[in-house]
This record gives structure tokens, C-alpha cells and sequence, in this order.
């Protein structure tokens, strides 16, 4: 994926089925204060392996090339898979969820390029298609995934059913 925007809102979905998760399992704190940290975590995360490319104050000035160190695959699934597993151990655990799960997600949408991310020692890519040309494709799926997983977990898959049932409707005899 090349834009910005393709990113954010990406990571606006991985912030909602984060949040999700977190409610589900209770660590969403009073008021659900921590369920909208981590919708909003999410929404940081997606850009987060971008963002920390660049020095800070140092306008147009990377320390890393792009795609290289921040986008080197075990650190994010570590850190998803490590938030996971604490989860309600301590406050910052549900934010960094939604953090953690949006980068991992940003690392799976840049994965199609040419350009690919780092898995492990070498560069990988699917080789799909070039950066900017499905964003909208990526976007949707991602924002499809998001509903159904939060339907799911919260409905027991309720609304998909109905959805289902709604569409087949014009085919029955």
C-alpha cells in the first residue's frame, strides 16, 4: 500500500476489532476509557512502522531507510502475540494491543508489493500488485474483516447471518 490515508484508515479498523477484544475480555477499564485508548492506539499503529522512520524535529530526515528496521515482521508479532497474553496485567496492555495489531496489519498490507517487507533475514514479497493500486480493495477488505470479527465476538455472528439471509433472499424459490 503507498498512501498515508490507506494506512489510517486500516488502522482505524485494527483499532475497532482491537477494542473489541479488549471489551470482550474485560480490560476495557471504567468507562470503557481503555477500549477507546486502544481504537485510538490502533489508529497511531497503522501508520507506526512509517512514522518511525523519520527523526523527530528533523523535518525530511530518515535514521533508517524505508521498509527496513520498523518493518521487520517478529518485533510486530511479538509484540501483538506479548499484549495478547497480558492482556488485563496492566493498563498499557489493551492500548498497545490496538498498536501492536495495527502495525502488524500495516506490515500485511505492504506485504503485496514488489518491495515486500522484511520477514526474517531477507525481504519477501507476494508480489500482487505496485504500491497504490488496491488501496481501496485493501481498505474495504480490512474494514469487512473488522465488522464481521466484531460481530462475531460480540453477537455470536448475529448480524453477518442476517446480512446473509437479506442477500439470498432474491434467489429463493
Amino acid at each position: 500500500m503507498a498512501s498515508r490515508q490507506a494506512h489510517q484508515l486500516t488502522g482505524w479498523a485494527a483499532g475497532v476489532a482491537a477494542a473489541v477484544w479488549v471489551t470482550h475480555h474485560g480490560a476495557s477499564g471504567p468507562y470503557h476509557i481503555l477500549a477507546l485508548a486502544t481504537l485510538i492506539a490502533g489508529y497511531v499503529g497503522g501508520t507506526a512502522p512509517d512514522s518511525l522512520e523519520w527523526v523527530p524535529f528533523r523535518k525530511g530526515q530518515r535514521w533508517c531507510a524505508h521498509r527496513t528496521v520498523t518493518h521487520w515482521a517478529p518485533v510486530w508479532i511479538l509484540g501483538f502475540y506479548g499484549s495478547i497474553a497480558q492482556l488485563g496485567q496492566g493498563w498499557w496492555w489493551s492500548p498497545l494491543l490496538g498498536f501492536f495489531g495495527a502495525g502488524l496489519l500495516h506490515l500485511v498490507c505492504d506485504w503485496p508489493n514488489p518491495m515486500g517487507i522484511p520477514l526474517l533475514w531477507s525481504r519477501h514479497s507476494l508480489n500482487l500488485w505496485r504500491s497504490g493500486r488496491a488501496d481501496s480493495v485493501v481498505v474495504t477488505l480490512c474494514w469487512v474483516a473488522a465488522l464481521c470479527f466484531s460481530d462475531n465476538v460480540l453477537f455470536g455472528s448475529a448480524y453477518l447471518q442476517r446480512v446473509l439471509s437479506l442477500l439470498a433472499l432474491p434467489f429463493a424459490s
